[in-house]
């Protein structure tokens, strides 16, 4: 049966424009006066556009966007999780380069490209294993509208409880997960392919729980088109983002377990056929296990790795799981469908992927912030694991080609589509006040960037900022680097220790003195992460997460306190400082920079004032 790719194309437009929704609330927000800048739907994609455009200025794969080092003959780098996961921002920064398009532009398509295609490569999957269109559909647009949900996160508790609405979309967050989403779903579909392809020629190949494409043609030639797309979708997933990939490969695994236990009537051709593939992957990992030897010491200290080995079975896509096994469990009894169909067990084994990736620790010993599977792709997996289901146990009246099933996944479909709107309302509000504010100060970037064409090497030209959130949000959108932000860390171009001592840099230059730490360590969560390290602020992210003490706060506020007294030239000089950035007139005490620097040509840029920085 031909796939009706127009259907496809309704729900990719839906999700396209989910993907949008930020942006268009910018605009809404800004009217007349919107500088040009992309709308962030989480704030760590600072890091990630700062990354892309620096690939965009043609800088090397290696480069630290927040600290200028950059791999050179003379100081080699490091690998850090952006040059590992490589893929994804030079899928952005390429085209942008050839096209001349800036950071905020290349972000802000790269997001609506993203939740098309993932959901033209859900619709692929879902429309060749159930053969209806409008089945597939309504699944493809609600493996993805209903992610947050499936997490247990998003607008559901703010609006059922006095709960926090975030994140938006969380499986579209720039660049990663959002470009390699759907590198896994194409994947899923080709690896269902790949399967489907061995089967023999038959003349009822539903019989087999196989798509009416499939009643003929050369098994062995289709094999080796799926199975090499499935193995460059790996690939890209491998080499872009870290839980997509890991992920991929439980599916992989899950497969051969239930194909293993259950042996169906193509048992030893298929399970060849996966072995292949498995090798294939494996090969493809080669390079991935080279690149991860070369990483930086802090890389390993922002990722909280935890050596347990206790299980975790009290996640929301689990207990989606669950329900779709017991659902698959009362079609069998039903006998609706049976578990031989090669269908059937590509539903079961998807529906064990997410209890696989929260539990991996049981055999390896190692955890690693399993929040990510929760929000970025277990979600995604237990929700179309769920969506198979339906579609098997609906398979008989959805080939009758009847009204009635139109009719529900029509309405279906508005209602999906309606709840994306819902988390759009909710979620993205959070972020109105930090997006506002990054686009008034646009124009200081555009500024920074003028300046830099005289400069042989601007990406060395360190920047000042007293308003945090501009310094986190100033290096993708300007050439210099700075002298702290939030985000800073997570690159290779500092050590631990060079990364605290740029924080102490910071708040010297703020005239913090032991009492203003002390408090801010006790109440701001950035303080806590810039000099503890990501886990100790939150549980969300570690299994192991250990509260701040009041001791360790008041040995921290002690060395800080000796830094400020023996504050010297030499401290003052390392980084050397061009630029500084302060809110209006009357708000911001420069005292102690005025010490060692002499701010001349102060320019009026918006609510900022842009210095040039002279040691004295």
């Amino acid at each position: 049966m031909k796939l009706q790719w127009r259907f496809g194309v309704v729900a990719g437009i839906f999700l396209a424009i989910f993907c949008l929704y930020p942006q268009m609330k910018m605009l809404y927000l800004r009217g007349g006066e919107w500088n040009g800048h992309y709308a962030y739907n989480d704030i760590d994609e600072v890091a990630y556009a700062s990354y892309v455009r620096a690939l965009i200025d043609g800088r090397p794969r290696k480069n630290d966007p927040y600290t200028g080092r950059d791999q050179t003959p003379e100081t080699p780098q490091p690998e850090s999780l952006f040059s590992i996961q490589f893929a994804a921002p030079y899928t952005i920064a390429i085209p942008a380069r050839i096209f001349g398009v800036g950071t905020p532009w290349a972000m802000t398509l790269a997001g609506g490209i993203a939740g098309f295609l993932a959901a033209l490569a859900a619709f692929w999957f879902l429309g060749r294993l159930t053969g209806d269109p409008w089945f597939a559909m309504v699944g493809a647009l609600g493996t993805f509208a209903l992610g947050a949900l499936a997490a247990g996160e998003g607008a559901l508790p703010e609006i059922l409880f006095d709960g926090f609405s975030y994140p938006y979309f969380p499986g579209f967050r720039r660049y990663i997960p959002a470009l390699a989403m759907p590198a896994f779903f194409g994947m899923v579909g080709f690896v269902w392919m790949y399967l489907s392809a061995g089967q023999r020629e038959t003349s009822d190949p539903e019989e087999k729980g196989l798509p009416p494409a499939y009643a003929g043609g050369s098994a062995l030639k289709s094999r080796l088109v799926y199975g090499g797309g499935a193995t460059l979708c790996f690939a890209y997933c491998v080499y872009s983002y870290f839980y997509i990939w890991t992920t991929a490969a439980a599916f992989l695994g899950c497969l051969v377990i239930v194909w293993v236990m259950e042996r169906p009537a193509t048992f030893w051709r298929d399970i060849k056929a996966l072995a292949l593939l498995g090798i294939a992957w494996m090969l493809v990992l080669v390079p991935y296990a080279y690149l991860l030897s070369q990483r930086a010491e802090s890389m390993d200290h922002v990722q909280l790795l935890v050596r347990t080995r206790m299980p975790d079975l009290n996640r929301v896509p689990e207990w989606i799981a669950l329900a779709t096994l017991f659902l698959l469990v009362f079609g069998m009894i039903k006998k609706i469908i049976s578990i031989r169909e090669p269908a059937v067990l590509f539903a079961v084994a998807l529906a064990l992927v997410p209890f696989a990736v929260f539990n991996q620790q049981v055999i390896t010993g190692r955890s690693l912030q399993p929040i990510h599977y929760q929000v970025f792709i277990g979600n995604y997996v237990a929700v179309l694991a769920l969506a198979v289901d339906v579609g098997l146990l609906w398979r008989r009246k959805l080939g009758q080609g009847r009204t009635a099933p139109k009719i529900i996944c029509a309405a279906a479909m508005l209602l999906v589509a309606g709840w994306g709107f819902v988390e759009c309302h909710y979620t993205v509000r959070v972020l109105d006040d930090a997006n506002v504010a990054r686009d008034e100060a646009l124009p200081v970037a555009r500024r920074l960037e003028e300046l830099a064409v005289n400069e042989p090497d601007a990406h060395r030209s360190t920047v000042l900022s007293y308003d945090w959130l501009i310094a986190d949000d100033m290096p993708s959108v300007a050439p210099q680097n700075i002298l702290w932000a939030r985000h800073q860390h997570v690159f290779a171009g500092l050590s631990w220790d060079e990364s605290k001592e740029r924080y102490y840099q910071q708040l010297y230059y703020q005239n913090v003195d032991e009492t203003g730490l002390d408090y801010m360590l006790k109440n701001d969560f950035v303080s806590q992460i810039a000099l503890f390290g990501w886990g100790r602020h939150t549980d969300r992210l570690s299994t192991n997460s250990k509260p701040l003490t009041f001791g360790e706060i008041a040995e921290e506020v002690k060395r800080y306190g000796v830094y400020r007294r023996n504050f010297g030239i030499q401290h003052a000089s390392r980084p050397l400082i061009k630029y500084v950035i302060v809110p209006a007139p009357g708000r911001i005490d420069t005292s102690r920079l005025e010490i060692w620097y002499e701010l001349v040509e102060g320019e009026q840029i918006g609510r900022h004032i842009l210095y040039k920085a002279r040691l004295k």
